[in-house]
């Protein structure tokens, strides 16, 4: 075992030994425990937003084609405007 010294908050320590009782454990335990199952899942975020995007591309029946066509066209929009900006 490795010993280390961390700063938590107190809301994060009395989930902590709430954990620990619950498991009857100890509070390294229960750390240790969280930290193997917290590393074993995706990122939430990551997994929220990917089928978030997911969702929206298909309602909007999104393909290839039709997002290469949307880049082109703002890509173009954005030299239009950036050409006028620079004639002032």
């Amino acid at each position: 075992m490795i010993k280390t010294t961390y700063s938590l908050d107190v809301e994060t320590v009395r989930t902590l030994e709430q954990m620990a009782k619950r498991w009857n454990v100890s509070k390294s335990e229960a750390l240790r425990r969280a930290i193997r199952l917290a590393a074993k899942k995706p990122a939430l975020g990551v997994e929220v937003g990917l089928q978030a995007l997911d969702e929206l591309q298909s309602s909007l029946r999104l393909t290839a084609e039709k997002a290469r066509r949307w880049e082109q066209r703002v890509r173009n929009e954005r030299r239009a405007a950036s050409r006028d900006v620079s004639s002032r």
